[in-house]
């Protein structure tokens, strides 16, 4: 019980934490749309995105899936910005599917954001208990980010219902300021970039103990 609950604590803190800001991000660009009477639809959704990083969470605890951390990083922005504007280019009146596009992001996309929760998850265990402790670490995940979709159906309900602002001028206007944060830790996290930041911090770091 003492394992369990330590990695349930620690899923919580994966999401709950400012290093967590683009995962908070994508799953508040997910949930603008809805409000509290669309809440079987943001179940579905909350339940794709369950499944993709579950998927790969899993595969990576287990060892059969192995990818670049700079990358699924770099990835994660992407996934995003891809999101935003798939919000910012919904019609005014939007016909009702049965299956939405955004609930394949969630799945796809989830699949990306799984190896990105791996990497914390790995950085700590072994292989005794790993079943155990990987379904603790996804239960505390999941309840972060269902307190952060609380969260963002009752800002949806405040301007939209309160502030009487018209619900597809909420989605675009809030997508457009998370797309920007978005292509800016895109542009930030792109390997080629950071490998070139990191160089030029050694180059200066080995100038100045020359010089000193």
């Amino acid at each position: 019980m003492q394992d369990f609950t330590f990695y349930f604590q620690l899923g919580i803190e994966h999401i709950l934490t400012l290093d967590a800001m683009d995962h908070i991000l994508f799953v508040a660009a997910l949930c603008l749309r809805y409000l509290w009477q669309d809440w079987k639809k943001v179940v579905i959704l909350v339940t794709a995105f369950t499944i993709g990083h579950s998927i790969t969470l899993a595969l990576s605890a287990l060892s059969y899936v192995n990818f670049s951390t700079d990358w699924i990083e770099f990835l994660i922005p992407l996934t995003i910005a891809a999101t935003c504007i798939n919000n910012i280019a919904q019609p005014v009146a939007s016909q009702q599917k049965r299956l939405p596009l955004i609930y394949f992001f969630a799945l796809f996309f989830g699949l990306i954001h799984g190896l990105a929760f791996a990497g914390q998850f790995l950085s700590l265990e072994g292989k005794e208990g790993l079943i155990s402790h990987l379904l603790a670490f996804n239960i505390g995940i999941e309840a972060a980010q269902l307190l952060v979709v609380v969260i963002i159906l009752f800002l949806s309900w405040v301007v939209v219902q309160l502030l009487k602002i018209s619900r597809i001028s909420w989605l675009r206007v809030a997508s457009m300021i998370i797309l920007i944060f978005s292509l800016i830790w895109a542009y930030q996290r792109f390997p080629y970039n950071k490998n070139t930041h990191d160089e030029k911090v050694t180059a200066r770091g080995s100038s100045l103990h020359r010089i000193v």
